[in-house]
């Protein structure tokens, strides 16, 4: 299980194997590569400094496989936030977990 943030600093969730869950037990995307796509295969964002998400503007088009989620887990304790990193061009902070 590998935790990661958003590039605003805010915890998201984690990691297991390729597969993204938020904190609260969703699971809401699957990791090709760098890439991160939802479950109808749309674009959701990317890993940056190994443990946090951001979203290319240029990459919203882009489409993955789509596939079926995981049943809901139970959720952890988040996290403690961190500070945000200062935002690329181009890009915009990844939603925050409450959004899906």
């Amino acid at each position: 299980m590998q935790w990661v943030w958003t590039w605003g600093g805010k915890c998201f969730g984690y990691f297991s194997d390729q597969d993204l869950w938020t904190y609260d037990g969703k699971h809401i995307g699957r990791r090709q590569g760098d890439d991160i796509f939802g479950t109808d295969g749309k674009y959701l964002g990317e890993v940056m400094n190994e443990n946090r998400l951001i979203t290319a503007v240029s990459k919203k088009s882009r489409r993955g496989y789509s596939f079926t989620p995981f049943c809901r887990q139970a959720g952890y304790a988040k996290y403690a936030n961190y500070a945000g990193y200062a935002m690329y061009a181009g890009y915009e902070d990844f939603p925050p977990a409450e959004c899906f």
